[in-house]
């Protein structure tokens, strides 16, 4: 029965599936296949002439090192202050841009949405150049006779330098995505509160923050594998320097993998960041997830 339903499902959508054929086939051989051949390797010290098959030995090594846990603790770091930034600066800003007529919420949309697309190479090429030690930024703290600051050369700063960078850009998607949901809540809700006599900033509070929840779900996950994730910005503007001040889970990675050539040590250490990430997320979803959608 199963059977026959489903080849009149394929009949009826042949078309479709046909036309998804090519982006599935590419989904297989780039990303699920490498992903599934990364758990394989990571039970073995991986040559590319010769393969042993050593167990957990590379899981084993990840956690008795201290560099996993100088990384780990780096990117908890970097995790705990650029995500909720990131959330909170997107809700005020939509909050601010929501309450403007439809021309003005478009070009604030664009504005902030614009660097967004701009390559993050570009981005951070541009505030290393700010770090520089005759660079904006010190500049401007010359006006006030103070600096400079080594910015990136220092292991007090380099990491702060990577924050600042990733709260500063603004997160364009955050403020599209509420202002979306914004949109989408009932205007009688609004009327209601006016009538009973509530204030602009209390009506917010009341009405439009809680129900912008489960944005505020999504965005947070999503600013969490991330943020997990941050590698371009370490690369370019300290490569994990000075000494393992700023290098991070997937640093540690890139440089296992194609620095040390260490590619069964590499997949263990992606597979444990991937159980980091999946356990944060599951945390997020017990105590941000919300019934109540606009």
């Amino acid at each position: 029965m199963i059977n026959i339903r489903l080849l009149k499902a394929i009949n009826k959508y042949k078309w479709d599936y046909l036309f998804l054929l090519p982006k599935f086939i590419l989904f297989l051989i780039f990303i699920a296949l490498p992903v599934l051949w990364a758990f394989v390797i990571a039970f073995q010290e991986y040559g590319i002439f010769e393969t042993i098959w050593t167990g957990l030995d590379n899981f084993i090594n990840t956690f008795t090192g201290d560099l996993f846990y100088i990384a780990l603790w780096n990117t908890l770091r970097y995790t705990i202050i650029v995500v909720p930034s990131q959330v909170i600066i997107a809700l005020i800003l939509a909050s601010l841009i929501n309450p403007l007529n439809r021309k003005a919420q478009v070009f604030f949309r664009g504005a902030f949405y614009l660097p967004t697309v701009t390559s993050v190479v570009v981005i951070a090429m541009t505030w290393r150049w700010m770090y520089n030690s005759k660079g904006l930024i010190n500049y401007l703290l010359s006006l006030f006779n103070l600096g400079p600051v080594n910015w990136l050369g220092s292991s007090d700063w380099a990491l702060i330098s990577i924050m600042l960078m990733s709260i500063i850009t603004p997160p364009g998607v955050g403020i599209i995505l509420y202002l979306a949901n914004m949109g989408s809540i009932p205007e009688s809700l609004f009327e209601a509160a006016r009538i009973d006599g509530a204030g602009k900033f209390k009506t917010w509070l009341k009405i439009t923050l809680p129900l912008v929840k489960p944005t505020t779900f999504y965005l947070t996950i999503l600013g969490t594998i991330g943020s997990f994730q941050v590698f371009t910005q370490v690369l370019l503007l300290t490569d994990g320097g000075p000494g393992y001040a700023t290098t991070t889970l997937v640093h540690l990675i890139y440089n296992s993998a194609f620095r040390d050539f260490d590619f069964g040590f590499a997949a263990a250490q992606a597979i444990i960041l991937f159980m980091v990430i999946l356990m944060f997320s599951l945390v997020q979803k017990k105590f941000l997830s919300s019934d109540i959608e606009y």
